[in-house]
This record gives structure tokens, C-alpha cells and sequence, in this order.
């Protein structure tokens, strides 16, 4: 199991919609820790940590978010944070 950080922006209609509440519990279902947080852009950064495979399919799973956004892009930036407790919501 290959352990991995992986950090996401994710612009569309995002804010005002659950999204980064779903995001969280995604997260959590699936074995992973971050946090999901509002950019004041409009956009939202999900930072997600853990087995690489799981993150692949959490992104697959951002693509699409839950039934209350739309998703435009999903873009995703190289970084060097970490975080081993939870997925929360900032």
C-alpha cells in the first residue's frame, strides 16, 4: 500500500451547496484524511491523504461531487502537506 497526498481545486457550482460536507464524509467512507475548504474564489480545495489507489478513486469521485454541485474542472496541484487525523471541513 503506497501511501499518497494529493491536492485538489475544484471550481463549478461548489460553495453553497453541501459539497465540501459531502466531500468530508466521502473522505472518511473511503479510509482517507484531509479537509475540504472554501477558496474565496468560488472554488473549493480538497486535500486528501492516503493509499494511493483510494485517492485515485476519491478524485474519480470529485470529478462528479454529489448531486448538489456541478462540477466544472477538477484540477489537481502538486503539494507537500499532510494530514494523518480526519477529513474535515474548513
Amino acid at each position: 500500500m503506497a501511501f499518497c497526498n494529493r491536492l485538489f481545486v475544484v471550481s463549478g457550482l461548489v460553495q453553497g451547496v453541501g459539497f465540501r460536507y459531502q466531500t468530508a464524509h466521502q473522505g472518511l467512507a473511503m479510509g482517507l484524511t484531509g479537509y475540504a475548504k472554501n477558496l474565496n474564489n468560488g472554488d473549493v480545495e480538497v486535500l486528501a491523504c492516503g493509499d494511493e489507489n483510494q485517492v485515485a478513486e476519491f478524485a474519480t469521485w470529485l470529478k462528479k461531487g454529489p448531486r448538489s454541485a456541478f462540477v466544472e474542472r477538477l484540477e489537481e496541484v502538486p503539494t507537500e502537506k499532510k494530514v494523518t487525523r480526519d477529513f474535515v471541513i474548513l
